[in-house]
């Protein structure tokens, strides 16, 4: 058997990351003498590779060789199954599928883990990427390894810790949506582990930011010890969220953790989650991507950009292996026991977690943009294409997830699945989930059902929001999703806006994008929105109530990921994000901020206090409302960005949790935040499974049961029966103003201070930890037994009931 290797010299390339042109090296082809079906691979290649590639240099080796390194990989291939997708362990071998509804030929790349990480020529018996090397090449034949759409095989008596991808070969026709390309190696989007780089944010050796991936080929292993784990299981209506960057949160040396910027890193910190009261994390991305795909000298910050926050996903199966310890270890299995072992740690502590999941996009980009994986096996079926082949950009991305094409929401749905069983995650929050209801390419009910008759008319341009997606359908209905935690963002960078409307079935919740700016406005002090102010603290009822649905599918938030941080809320009244050297042109510039009166950090003294009443007030108002709370990574000590509502590119201080300012809690903003997130917790009436009625809820204004809603008001008080509090008292007052507040009169009782925002620190709330509580709520008794308060400008409340 006769072999040649074909070299492909001077190429454009972006990253070095194929382009829908073969990458630079030499590639594995066989001769006429190997098969037929090699033969024709080689022809196809050769022609469209000779458009952009000059010479080819052949080299010859004996069959014995080859013959030889085949007995130590596997056994005598057999046809395979064509379900289920991906690589599975079937007996003593591993049956490999993967659907492709235009692929001509398919020839499966197997890799050890040190051939993967070959640079350079070589002169052994393997093709050369652009960074790796293939060690076995296995074309399919479509006879007898094709099913259908499928193409499958099976390979026993497999080695061990081998890694995998494919060559697909089929038309290259942008226009129509076609992109094959035999000459690059393709990721399989079923992998549960995909292995490239090792060491977050260092390119490979030879200076490659995209070098070759591979997927984990699955081998017999010890099983992964759970520990007898379940789920918390908490009920929605209690979630208290708190979103959070797995790398961010212990990558500063402050954090003092065995493995900073790690799940085990995490796991370290998982009772500061526990003290503060969070019994819910929102992972920011953790599927695979590449932090390198915008690697780029920042002379701002001198130093390199990173895509940090991870919201461009390569794989959705794979966990980010590097927020692991181990690394490429066991062909990235050990980073999977990584990340279940965080999971069952936090189920320990009874916090359930939430993966924040990019199924509107993936990291290939657009039509200049590399060509990994989907774009390879089957760009038409998983992108969202334009008439002429181009990529229609809901995302903002580059790219749109054709999710309600049949095959793709099939492979939506099995990767939920796999998340929920196989590394027993509690829920999901969807970026930019309006895509996931919008219609696929060629959209209309004869493409669905596959019949014509009485569907004229039905035809509806790709991309048109869909009153019922299937998509969502299946998510809503699947026996196993059904009973997890589903957060839908209710918005997209195509102007669709589904807040209050996204489709539901009476599960998924939402990000509410109106609380967040309706609580900005009030508590800054801006006029006519004390009614959209209190609707907030209800759950929002106007949005959600006439649709059948609940407070608890508000999640409430004021600060999040992106836009300003807490503090820079009330720090900053524009960005300064200069450091992202963009000229300061990017991100947010409506952010509904107010600085206090001075921009920036060194500030007065009374601007200084005005700001931490102004965090107080915007934090007390997120947890006495209706809903579920998200808290922000930070924002428990007050973390600053320095005005930057746009870190998105920043490995370093800017986006990490400084451990070392929540110690020391010089202004005790993080005993004010602990103390009231468990507040919450103790409250019956703050968790509400249903809408607050009058039987439990009372308004008040400056004078009890006489609210004032007009459009110059910026007071807001009302009264709330609570179990264990028996009735709580709450007012904001939003008013450069001072004022003195007449409370209810309720006989038998008096009205005792708990919070109040406007007093220093631990004053601010008086809990068991103030050695003198007695006397600091001596000091209102004179104010409460004439059944008033006095309230600062700017500042909240919170009183209880006590026998008299």
């Amino acid at each position: 058997m006769e072999l040649h290797f074909v070299s492909y010299p001077g190429a454009y390339r972006n990253n070095t990351a194929c382009l829908g042109l073969p990458p630079f090296g030499s590639h594995l082809v066989p001769s006429p003498k190997a098969c037929l079906q090699q033969q024709e691979v080689m022809r196809r290649c050769k022609r469209r590779v000779s458009v952009c590639r000059s010479s080819y240099v052949d080299v010859s080796v004996s069959e014995n060789e080859v013959k030889a390194a085949d007995d130590t990989l596997f056994g005598a291939p057999s046809h395979g199954s064509p379900l289920p997708f991906g690589a599975t362990m079937v007996g003593d071998g591993v049956n490999f599928s993967i659907h492709s509804s235009s692929a001509t030929s398919v020839t499966l790349c197997l890799f050890t883990s040190s051939d993967l990480q070959q640079v350079g020529p070589s002169n052994v018996v393997q093709a050369i990427t652009d960074n790796g090397q293939v060690t076995r090449e296995i074309p399919l034949d479509p006879r007898l390894n094709r099913t259908g759409d499928v193409w499958h095989i099976c390979l026993p008596n497999i080695s061990e810790e081998l890694l995998y991808g494919y060559r697909m070969d089929g038309p290259f026709f942008p226009e129509s949506g076609q992109r094959f390309n035999p000459a690059c190696i393709l990721v399989d989007p079923y992998a549960k582990a995909v292995i490239s780089r090792e060491v977050y944010g260092v390119p490979a050796s030879n200076g490659n930011c995209w070098p070759q991936m591979g997927g984990m080929v699955p081998f017999n292993a010890e099983p992964f010890d759970w520990e007898g784990d379940i789920s918390p299981r908490l009920s929605q209506k209690d979630l208290i969220v708190y979103e959070m960057h797995v790398r961010g949160f212990t990558r500063h040396e402050s954090s003092n953790v065995n493995y900073p910027g790690t799940y085990h890193g995490l796991v370290e910190k998982l009772d500061h989650l526990k003290e503060l009261g969070i019994n819910a994390i929102e992972l920011m991305p953790c599927n695979e991507y590449n932090e390198l795909e915008s690697y780029a000298y920042n002379a701002v910050m001198g130093g390199y950009k990173m895509n940090f926050w991870g919201y461009s996903t390569l794989n959705f199966f794979s966990p980010m292996i590097r927020y692991s310890k181990s690394g490429n270890s066991r062909c990235g299995l050990d980073a999977i026991n990584e990340f279940k072992t965080l999971v069952r740690e936090a189920h320990k502590r009874g916090i359930e977690v939430l993966m924040d999941v990019v199924f509107n996009h993936t990291g290939e980009g657009n039509e200049m943009g590399p060509t990994l994986s989907f774009r390879g096996v089957d760009n038409a079926v998983f992108y969202m294409l334009a008439p002429k082949g181009e990529f229609y950009n809901y995302s903002g991305c580059g790219n749109t997830f054709n999710c309600n094409h049949p095959i793709v929401r099939r492979f939506i749905v099995e990767c939920l699945r796999y998340w929920v069983i196989e590394m027993h995650i509690d829920g999901f929050r969807f970026d930019l989930a309006t895509i996931l209801t919008r219609s696929s390419s060629l959209w209309d009910k004869a493409n669905v059902f596959g019949h014509t008759e009485g569907l004229e008319g039905d035809l509806l341009t790709t991309g048109s929001p869909l009153a019922e997606p299937p998509l969502i359908d299946m998510i809503s209905n699947d026996p196993v999703l059904c009973d997890v935690k589903l957060i839908a963002e209710p918005w997209d960078c195509g102007g669709l806006s589904q807040v209050g409307k996204f489709p539901h079935w009476g599960l998924w919740s939402e990000w509410n994008g109106k609380f967040r700016d309706t609580v900005r406005q009030f508590i800054k002090g801006t006029d006519g929105v004390v009614g959209d102010f209190a609707n907030c603290l209800c759950g929002s009822p106007q949005i959600y109530q006439d649709g059948g649905r609940k407070p608890w599918h508000s999640v409430n938030f004021t600060t999040a990921h992106d836009g300003f941080s807490l503090a820079d809320l009330v720090s900053y009244n524009k960005k300064h994000n200069t450091a992202n050297g963009e000229g300061n042109r990017d991100g947010e510039d409506h952010n509904n901020s107010w600085n206090c009166g001075e921009e920036g950090e060194l500030v007065s003294l009374h601007v200084h206090d005005l700001r931490q009443r102004q965090m107080r007030n915007l934090l007390l108002a997120l947890f006495v409302s209706q809903g579920i709370p998200m808290m922000t990574m930070g924002d428990e000590y007050a973390h600053t960005k320095g005005g930057n509502n746009n870190t998105y590119c920043h490995d370093n201080y800017i986006n990490y949790f400084r451990w070392d300012k929540k110690e020391t809690d010089i202004n005790g903003f993080y005993r004010f935040s602990r103390l009231l997130l468990n507040f919450r917790r103790e409250c019956d009436s703050l968790g509400m499974e249903d809408f607050l009625t009058s039987d439990r809820l009372s308004w008040h204004g400056e004078c009890p049961n006489m609210p004032d809603w007009s459009e110059t008001s910026r007071f807001v008080a009302f009264t709330l029966i609570d179990s264990r509090y028996k009735e709580l008292y709450v007012a904001f007052n939003a008013s450069h103003l001072a004022k003195i507040v007449s409370l209810p009169l309720r006989q038998g009782h008096k009205w005792q201070p708990l919070i109040d925002t406007s007093k220093c620190s631990p004053y601010d709330f008086l809990a068991m930890d103030i050695l003198d509580k007695d006397v600091a709520v001596a000091q209102y008794a004179h104010f409460l037994k004439s059944n008033i308060y006095p309230m600062s400008d700017y500042s909240s409340i919170v009183l209880h009931l006590v026998p008299q």
